[in-house]
C-alpha cells in the first residue's frame, strides 16, 4: 500500500517540485497540498495522510504551531519538517512537539524519500549533519521527543524557543511590533514579552543590537 503524503509549503513551485520527485516512487502517493498553516492543519485532520511534509514558515499558523495542534488532537500523521532553518532550536522544538523528521530544503531527493519511509515506520530521521551535531550520532534510536525536551530543559535559560526565533527573524526583516503580531498571529503584548526574553537571552538591549547579533552569529537565514 502506498504511503499517503500531504505537502505543506507556501511556495507553489516548491510543492510541485517535491510532488514530481515523489511521483517517481511507486510506493508514495501525494494526496494533497496546503499553502498556509491553517489549511495545513485542516487538511491534515481531514485527509489523515501517513506523512506530512511541513514547512516551518507559512502564513497564518507556523509549522511549529501546526505540529503542536496536531499533537494535541492526537492525529496519527507522522511529521517531517522541510525547511531552510538549521538552528538547533527549531530542530529540538519540532521534535519535542511530535515531529519525527527534520530535513533542510536542499536535501537530495533520495534522502527525502528515505526520510519518508523511515518516519512512516515510526522512527526518527534528522538531516545527518544536524543529527550528528545535536545527538552526537547519525542514528537516533532513543525517544526523540523525550530527548529533545530534556535538551531544551537543560539549557532553558540560554536557548531561544522556535517562536522567539520567528520573532527574531521578523526583527531582521525590519518588522514593527504590530507587523510581527500580524505575521505570527500574536498580540502586541505577547510580541513585547518575546522581545524582552530575546534581549535577555542574547544579552542585548535593543533591536539594533539583536540584529547585529543575528548577522554576526548567522543564527537565522535572511534569504
Amino acid at each position: 500500500m502506498a504511503i499517503k503524503i500531504l505537502i505543506a509549503d507556501d511556495h507553489a513551485l516548491l510543492r510541485q517540485g517535491i510532488k514530481r520527485v515523489l511521483n517517481f516512487e511507486d510506493d508514495l502517493e501525494v494526496i494533497g497540498e496546503a499553502e498556509d498553516g491553517q489549511e495545513t492543519l485542516a487538511r491534515t485532520l481531514m485527509l489523515q495522510p501517513d506523512v506530512l511534509l511541513l514547512d516551518l514558515n507559512m502564513p497564518g499558523l507556523s509549522g511549529l504551531e501546526v505540529a503542536r495542534q496536531l499533537k494535541q488532537a492526537e492525529c496519527p500523521t507522522k511529521i517531517v519538517a522541510l525547511t531552510i532553518h538549521d538552528s538547533d532550536n527549531y530542530v529540538l522544538e519540532l521534535l519535542k512537539n511530535g515531529a519525527l523528521g527534520y530535513l533542510l530544503k536542499d536535501v537530495e531527493p533520495a534522502v527525502l524519500v528515505k526520510a519518508i519511509h523511515v518516519v512512516n515506520e515510526g522512527n526518527a530521521f534528522v538531516y545527518p549533519k544536524l543529527a550528528e551535531r545535536l545527538f552526537g550520532s547519525l542514528s537516533i534510536s532513543d525517544d526523540v521527543e523525550t530527548k529533545a525536551r530534556e535538551m531544551l530543559d537543560e539549557s532553558r535559560g540560554e536557548r531561544l524557543t522556535a517562536r522567539e526565533m520567528d520573532v527574531l527573524e521578523c526583527i531582521a526583516k525590519g518588522f514593527s511590533n504590530q507587523d510581527i503580531g500580524k505575521a505570527l498571529g500574536l498580540s502586541e503584548k505577547t510580541v513585547k514579552n518575546h522581545l524582552t526574553s530575546i534581549f535577555h537571552k542574547l544579552k542585548v538591549n535593543d533591536r539594533t543590537q539583536a540584529l547585529v547579533y543575528v548577522l554576526k552569529n548567522k543564527i537565522i537565514s535572511l534569504d
